[in-house]
């Protein structure tokens, strides 16, 4: 039997403890807050999205950094796998838009609750309100022990760090994982923010505060690569009164955090996926016949949403109050392009603490990426949110948590 220390009682934490226990071990949770799984609570606003139902391929193609190296853990837990889990928890689960899974009771405290009744039930040993200050290890660079807040030293067999990253600090994650690793020798990749909103540079966006785009695709050249992009994907965004956000803009965080630390970048709303340029043309050409005798500005209100028609109409450079008869070709045209190529100039992600996740973090090169182990100093695992993995939205964080937890918890020692 050994004794596992485990720091951070997060989902990752929580996984691992409830694997290692099965194997006979004294495992212990050290988590800083009041409460397990803080951050879990407030997943999917609230309601846990806490793995997506899609294919294995599918599954790799939406984590965005080091995607191989998740090949054995998601063969060991699997997001079937997950569903299966939490169901033999008694806990009733359902698959929205998207495979999005969440509890059935949308609640995101009975993933918590189900968590910690099956942490009680192995006989895992919860410290809360207490934070690890130091690890420590041998001269042969072998674990030793851990430190607390209170000055008390923790010896073990077995250190697993599950602090998370650096997003939502106010449930706990400050990096305190980051400077664990470094001390243990790791290399930390840069870290940004990830699954953020993102601030726009035009002055006028703040008037389309609250506005929801459904079924529009937002793109993002590469301008270093001819005919690539770095974002160009069809969903649902929204306008604040500093940018944008919803599923579209937190998803193309993950991608633009080391572009936008160099210089602002130009994106493009097409506000009319479904139709082709000459497709757009020949239906304004119906409205404007309809319209033929009104202004231009009360021409659009079935074409687009209010909000938006003044913020087309200045782009647009035509009169407001120009007939709808007397607009030329050349306007027209112009204002097809405008649809389909509605310009924004991305500045800066908003900050850790409206973040969902961090991307960056201990580079897994250094990680046996079967075991979750460090390469540097034996018996010490990292797993979740504190590696340098991260994904899109849609549950495929939370995967990659219970993911790398489940394989180091089964794989102690090996």
């Amino acid at each position: 039997m050994k004794k596992i220390l485990i720091i951070g009682g997060g989902a990752s934490g929580m996984m691992a403890a409830i694997e290692a226990s099965k194997m006979g071990n004294q495992v212990h949770i050290y988590e800083k807050n009041e409460k397990l799984g803080k951050k879990l609570f407030i997943t999917g606003k609230g309601r846990c999205n806490f793995t997506n139902n899609c294919n294995t391929d599918e599954m790799l193609k939406s984590i965005y950094r080091n995607p191989r190296f998740m090949y054995g853990s998601l063969n060991d837990f699997s997001n079937e796998d997950c569903i299966k889990f939490f169901e033999s928890l008694n806990l009733k689960t359902k698959v929205e838009r998207g495979n999005r899974a969440f509890p059935l009771s949308d609640r995101s405290s009975d993933i918590i609750k189900a968590l910690k009744d099956e942490l009680k039930r192995r006989n895992v040993s919860i410290h809360l309100n207490l934070q690890v200050k130091d690890i420590n290890y041998t001269e042969d660079k072998i674990f030793s022990h851990i430190i607390l807040n209170n000055g008390e030293k923790i010896e073990g067999d077995i250190c697993i760090i599950a602090t998370g990253g650096l997003s939502y600090p106010t449930t706990g994650s400050t990096g305190d994982g980051y400077r664990f690793a470094k001390k243990l020798g790791h290399e930390i990749t840069d870290t940004y923010p990830s699954l953020v909103p993102i601030e726009v540079k035009e002055p006028w966006v703040s008037y389309l505060q609250g506005l929801s785009l459904k079924n529009v695709k937002l793109i993002v050249p590469n301008t270093s690569k001819k005919n690539k992009f770095i974002y160009n994907e069809f969903g649902e965004m929204m306008f604040t009164h500093f940018g944008i956000t919803g599923p579209l803009v937190l998803s193309l965080s993950a991608l633009v955090g080391e572009y936008l630390k160099n210089e602002p970048l130009k994106a493009y709303i097409d506000l009319k996926p479904a139709l082709s340029f000459d497709e757009l043309d020949s239906r304004i050409l119906r409205d404007f016949h309809e319209f033929a005798n009104k202004s231009f500005k009360n021409s659009l209100s079935k074409l687009l949403p209010s909000k938006i028609i003044p913020i087309i109409i200045m782009l647009s450079e035509i009169n407001e109050d120009k007939k709808v008869h007397d607009i030329t070709k050349e306007e027209r045209e112009k204002l097809v392009y405008l649809i389909k190529h509605f310009e924004i100039t991305l500045t800066k992600l908003r900050g850790y603490n409206e973040a969902v996740i961090t991307r960056g973090g201990v580079n897994v090169k250094k990680i046996n990426p079967k075991t979750m182990e460090s390469r540097l100093v034996k018996n010490i695992y990292f797993v979740g949110e504190v590696l340098d993995l991260d994904a899109c939205t849609g549950g495929f964080n939370l995967q990659i948590a219970w993911s790398t937890g489940y394989s180091c918890g089964l794989h102690l020692g090996d």
